[in-house]
């Protein structure tokens, strides 16, 4: 078999015509011979060709031929075993001719409105009736040729199948069709073609492995709506689609109808295009060109805010933003104490938010900035915080706190490096309670947790240093393991930064229940999501805060009284007078605590940790007729609460985006793809999407035209 070889003729340029009983012709152009030898692949086969035409680039031509005493049909040669095949039918012949067919986006043309384009172009096709139609899909007819054709898989098979029930017109149904096997028979009832196509038992080849009967049912009355599915009708007008981003449907049914003869109706145009856009233009590049639009937006309806976009290689993105209000309430309301978390919106599966949150007076959160990213990296961190710091007018000395992953340990000291850093505590708890003995009992895990928090909570190097020993005793190697994790970082008697009380912070709830978790929304939707819910919660809490009396907050005036109702049962000792120094006092509560009131200090340290007096120093107040508010941190009191939330986030009326500006999308350096408009699945919500465009229709009656009732519910008597 290796040493068969043909005398090939090379046609080209020339022109093909069909008869009224389909047979072709090939008449002009210019012909060269060669050998081919049954051992060739495909590749040496192209090269000849290409060398024996001049060096002709290859890439856009096809190659057909005859097969013996048949010149209705062309078959193709596209890989190693057309191509051996073709050798083989014809060992007994002369000469074969190969035709060399210029491809036009990558299909064959196929047809044309008379007999004088070259060959190269263009093959005649005429329909039943006699009357000659220009349709692309003519080349369609011989994509299935017969037993042994092979197929690179499956999905390749009905690809083929697909365009030759089209060519053929004719509809089809599956009787099997899973990855090994696909069975496939003609719907008509007397039609009793049958095809069967699986993988050979030998080399795993899927190919066809049984062909029955030959079709009976072939006419143009068939439905060719049914012939076009969405899918194909999407891989057709994709490419046009992408030079064209406003294809109407009514122009791609039209289209199909002219060049293949399918009749398409609206809907099936639409939803066609519908997933061509999908396929074309990924929630990246979609991103990429809406959101130049958003930041500007937000610089001209807010103006003080940060907000920057920066576009990466592969249609990648990120987005920083802090709006003026909120880096306003941090700068002038808030404690410096910001927590780094990624959120994770579950709908949107393709972007993570990275935030800074910071809390107010009253323990709650207070987003400062928010970032999308693709995905949660050290590189994207450093990204943040760097934005983070040119936001802030002055910095300052910043408590971070965060799970530390990431990078953050080192990224937060270097872009930062006045600032502290400690753990999540919630994070780290968990964390601790992976290192637990599997062979501990339920109790003893709990034990040693509380142990943790005890360790964690205390204020003193002493304590933490006993629950650390009772932590030792059970188990070293976790003993030490919480040493490795350095205690600096999460205990309150080692810690150097300032988190007064506050150890974690639930932003990624509080984002998640403003965002709506049934579908996925695009990422300038789901920012404005974010800005809406903040606006209103700036402006909830302002109007909240009004009607508070107390110089406190309602959260601190309560811990406040606690400790005061622990003072009642402490004595002051004695005032010490050394260097001459009367605010220092002694006080008892089964040990002497010594209250410093110049520098706010209690040897118990839990006013410095937390920034409200402790039961010892307010004894001290009383003694000296004191008021402990006075000796509150400032963050705890009314008035830096309402200047947290004294600036409004304004609204982004126009935030429907329009088609991003050539502008915008070139000085990013990316190209203006279309928006895309995301179905979503299920029966739409009763209720819409954004409340702030939900407009109801008065119901009016039509008996006696009034509102607010209908004709069957109308009190008007019916005069005769």
């Amino acid at each position: 078999m290796g040493s068969r070889q043909i005398v090939a003729v090379l046609q080209l340029g020339g022109v093909f015509t069909t008869d009224d009983d389909g047979h072709m012709t090939y008449s002009g152009g210019e012909a060269h011979a060669m050998l081919v030898k049954s051992g060739w692949t495909f590749k040496a086969f192209k090269h000849e060709i290409s060398s024996t035409l001049n060096n002709l680039k290859l890439d856009s031509y096809a190659f057909k031929y005859f097969l013996p005493r048949n010149n209705k049909t062309l078959i193709s040669i596209s890989n190693d075993k057309d191509l051996k095949r073709m050798v083989e039918f014809h060992v007994d012949s002369e000469t074969t001719d190969i035709y060399v067919i210029k491809k036009v986006d990558n299909r064959v043309k196929s047809s044309v409105p008379d007999s004088s384009a070259p060959a190269d172009s263009a093959i005649i096709g005429t329909t039943p009736d006699g009357s000659k139609r220009r349709k692309i899909c003519a080349s369609w007819e011989n994509t299935i040729t017969g037993v042994g054709q092979v197929f690179e898989g499956p999905k390749e098979f009905r690809d083929a199948l697909h365009k030759y029930a089209i060519a053929h017109r004719f509809h089809y149904r599956f009787v099997k069709n899973d990855s090994s096997r696909v069975t496939v028979e003609c719907t008509d009832e007397g039609c009793p073609w049958r095809i069967h196509a699986s993988k050979s038992s030998a080399n795993q080849e899927f190919m066809i492995k049984k062909v029955v009967g030959s079709h009976t049912c072939e006419s143009e009355s068939v439905k060719s709506n049914r012939l076009a599915s969405q899918k194909w009708v999407a891989s057709v007008i994709k490419e046009k689609l992408r030079d064209s981003p406003n294809y109407r449907p009514r122009d791609i049914a039209n289209d199909l109808q002219r060049e293949y003869g399918l009749s398409l109706n609206y809907s099936q145009a639409w939803r066609g295009k519908l997933i061509a856009r999908k396929e074309l233009y990924s929630p990246h590049e979609e991103a990429c060109n809406q959101l130049p639009w958003f930041r500007d937006r937000i610089f001209a309806t807010n103006p003080g805010s940060m907000a920057t976009v920066e576009a990466l290689e592969g249609s990648k993105f990120r987005f920083f933003v802090a709006f003026h209000a909120s880096l306003h309430g941090f700068q002038n309301g808030c404690r410096p104490l910001l927590f780094l978390d990624v959120i994770t919106v579950k709908p949107n599966k393709r972007w993570k938010l990275l935030g800074a949150t910071s809390v107010d007076g009253e323990g709650d959160v207070f987003p400062v900035a928010l970032s999308v990213v693709d995905d949660e990296s050290q590189e994207n961190w450093h990204w943040f915080l760097e934005q983070l710091k040119a936001s802030l007018p002055m910095p300052g000395d910043i408590t971070f706190i965060s799970n530390g992953r990431s990078g953050l340990w080192d990224d937060v000291s270097l872009v930062f490096p006045d600032s502290y850093h400690g753990y999540n505590v919630n994070f780290f708890i968990e964390e601790f309670k992976t290192k637990l003995d599997d062979s501990w009992s339920e109790e003893v895990k709990d034990i040693m947790v509380e142990h943790l928090k005890d360790a964690i909570y205390s204020c003193r190097v002493d304590e933490f240093n006993h629950y650390l020993d009772l932590i030792k005793a059970e188990s070293d190697k976790l003993a030490e393991w919480l040493v490795e994790t350095k205690p600096e970082r999460w205990s309150d008697a080692l810690f150097k930064g300032s988190r007064l009380g506050q150890y974690t912070c639930n932003i990624s709830e509080t984002i998640a229940e403003w965002i709506p978790n049934r579908y996925e929304l695009p990422v300038v939707q789901l920012l404005d999501t974010i800005r809406c819910n903040l606006m209103e919660m700036i402006y909830t809490r302002r109007e909240s805060s009004k009607s508070w009396s107390e110089v406190l907050t309602p959260s601190a005036n309560q811990k406040l009284q606690e400790e005061m109702n622990k003072a009642l049962s402490l004595s002051v000792v004695c005032s010490t007078e050394n260097d001459g120094n009367n605010n220092v006092f002694e006080v008892c509560d089964g040990s002497v605590y010594t209250v410093n009131i110049d520098t706010w200090e209690c040897t118990c340290r839990k006013w410095h940790v937390s920034g409200i007096p402790c039961c010892h120093a307010i004894a001290v107040f009383e003694q000296t007729d004191q008021n402990p508010v006075e000796y509150c941190a400032k963050y705890f009191r009314r008035d830096y609460y309402c200047m947290t939330y004294e600036m409004p986030i304004n609204p982004i009326p126009d935030v429907i985006v329009p088609l991003p500006s050539t502008d915008l999308t070139q000085n990013m350096g990316l190209q203006p793809c279309p928006i895309l408009a995301r179905r979503q699945v299920g029966r739409p919500k009763e209720k819409p999407a954004d409340p702030r465009i939900a407009i109801k229709r008065a119901v009016r009656c039509s008996r006696c035209k009034g509102y607010g009732h209908n004709k069957a519910t109308c009190k008007v008597p019916i005069t005769t």
